[in-house]
């Protein structure tokens, strides 16, 4: 029997690699050994394998599992986080145009919320966008009417932006009408996230934004992450979607925050 040539076994590597990520994906956590079996191939070549995801920031190893889920102190992939609530995202993200006025110049966090921005914003130019977001610096640098600023720093795979003191100087140095962001957890009416670098960056456009507007989805207020960023009644506005239960919402405005909740979408089967 011939050699199956190189060309053939890296194309079913790289095949069978990104299974290997949908399948941790949609799980959240998998157990090192399941997935050895599942795919038929060993345990050395499944770590090997998922050397290869970890590296690129879309999966964590620890302890004979693999994960793509965040926990409290590591903030899940871009790419698992885009999966998620994307019906609720697209609410949310519908819901903030209502704060963007044309001519104005807007800064855009890297949340896969924010993100869901961008297919609306042709709809309010002219505008300046601000981003150290890759994915919505590929979404608007082909819009018209739009002036993309996009800031440099150090990449992070895991999120697909640039972050630290590069991108917090750049940031520091512009004042932008609305800052809309987005983060990974919110307890206590404190807004978290579990990298400092991430909630550095996010902090310096709250601070240098005449209004600050929050894109939170209900999940958000099951999770807990390890550093605070601010107050939500520091945020000129709270968007939310209507499957945040009525409680959270009543709490919300106990502390004096201005909470707004954004409608399903007639897209996503409701309306």
């Amino acid at each position: 029997m011939g050699l199956v040539p190189a060309d053939s076994r890296h194309a079913r590597q790289i095949t069978r690699r990104q299974m290997i990520a949908e399948a941790v994906m949609a799980e959240g956590t998998m157990r090192i050994e399941d997935l050895a079996e599942r795919f038929g191939i060993s345990l050395m070549t499944a770590h090997r394998d998922l050397d290869d995801l970890a590296s690129r920031g879309l999966l964590r190893k620890s302890r004979g599992l693999v994960s793509a889920a965040p926990t409290s102190l590591i903030e899940a992939s871009y790419v698992y986080r885009s999966l998620r609530q994307s019906a609720e995202k697209r609410a949310l993200a519908k819901a903030a145009l209502a704060h963007v006025e044309p001519g104005q110049a807007i800064f855009l966090d890297c949340s896969t919320t924010v993100l869901q921005m961008a297919p609306y914003l042709s709809s309010k130019v002219p505008l300046t966008a601000i981003t150290y977001a890759l994915p919505m610096m590929d979404a608007l640098h082909e819009v018209r009417d739009i002036t993309l600023l996009g800031l440099g720093g150090q990449f992070y795979n895991w999120c697909n932006a640039f972050l630290g003191h590069i991108t917090t100087m750049e940031i520091r140095r512009l004042r932008a009408d609305v800052a809309f962001l987005s983060l990974s957890a919110i307890t206590d009416g404190l807004a978290f996230h579990q990298s400092p670098e991430m909630v550095d960056t996010k902090r310096a456009m709250f601070d240098c934004a005449a209004k600050r507007v929050l894109l939170a989805d209900h999940t958000k207020f099951e999770r807990r992450a390890l550093y605070a960023m601010c107050a939500l009644e520091e945020f000129d506005v709270v968007i939310v979607d209507d499957a945040t239960p009525p409680r959270t919402v009543a709490a919300l405005h106990d502390r004096g925050v201005n909470v707004e909740i954004a409608p399903r979408l007639p897209e996503d089967g409701n309306g």
